[in-house]
């Protein structure tokens, strides 16, 4: 079951970074057996990663036709950054009060790499190491109810992000918010991880409103 569960999470990861990093462009029509063999993973653990990543919204589920991965709509991404300030406030000051000494040594390692991150510009490696701060967050906050609201939310940003981060985002900006953050749920600050919060989704609030100034020019 363990051996199982790791290939579930492998095909999970795989294919949820190549959705976000648009490796797998929106609208595009694939089938089960292009997954797999772009995952080298079989088709029972990846029908479940696709379940996954359906529940996600990453990908959606056409019967007859296959999947589809969903195209980009700037008012969703905008009602999405509504319901997100709300919760993840909550998540990243849950996380802050009750982290473990070595949950806030993650946390740190994270700040650590974000901040590498900026100082590279490396928009994969900060894709990465938010990923890992986004499902740690949700651990740590223990909350099911805030943990099940996240999930559809998190992959949304981080591709809606990636589609535009050149032509209206400060990569290294971006980066050195989301260690601030990382850094605040380390030192246990909890009224600084909800104002470092609400800074991030200041700024990423600003970037999708610029990507619809740059798309009517």
């Amino acid at each position: 079951m363990q051996a199982k569960s790791k290939l579930n999470d492998v095909a999970y990861q795989l294919l949820e970074e190549a959705i976000v990093t648009l490796k797998i462009p929106p609208g595009t029509l694939v089938s089960e057996q292009r997954l797999s063999e772009m995952t080298g993973v079989g088709r029972t653990p990846l029908r479940e990663a696709v379940q996954r990543l359906a529940r996600e919204h990453l990908i959606v589920v056409m019967p007859q036709r296959g999947l589809q991965i969903p195209t980009i709509d700037i008012g969703r991404q905008l009602r999405l950054l509504e319901t997100r300030r709300e919760i993840e406030r909550l998540v990243c000051r849950s996380a802050a009060k009750r982290a473990t000494a070595s949950e806030r040594k993650r946390f740190q390692r994270l700040a650590d790499e974000f901040s590498a991150a900026s100082a590279k510009n490396n928009d994969v490696a900060f894709m990465r190491s938010d990923r890992e701060f986004n499902e740690l967050c949700l651990t740590v906050a223990r909350n099911e109810f805030t943990e099940s609201a996240m999930r559809a939310l998190h992959g949304l940003s981080r591709r809606f992000w990636y589609l535009h981060y050149k032509q209206a985002a400060d990569l290294p900006e971006m980066a050195r918010l989301h260690a601030a953050v990382a850094s605040a749920i380390a030192q246990g600050d909890v009224a600084g991880a909800g104002e470092a919060l609400d800074r991030l989704v200041d700024n990423v609030e600003a970037f999708a409103r610029a990507t619809v100034a740059l798309d009517r020019l």
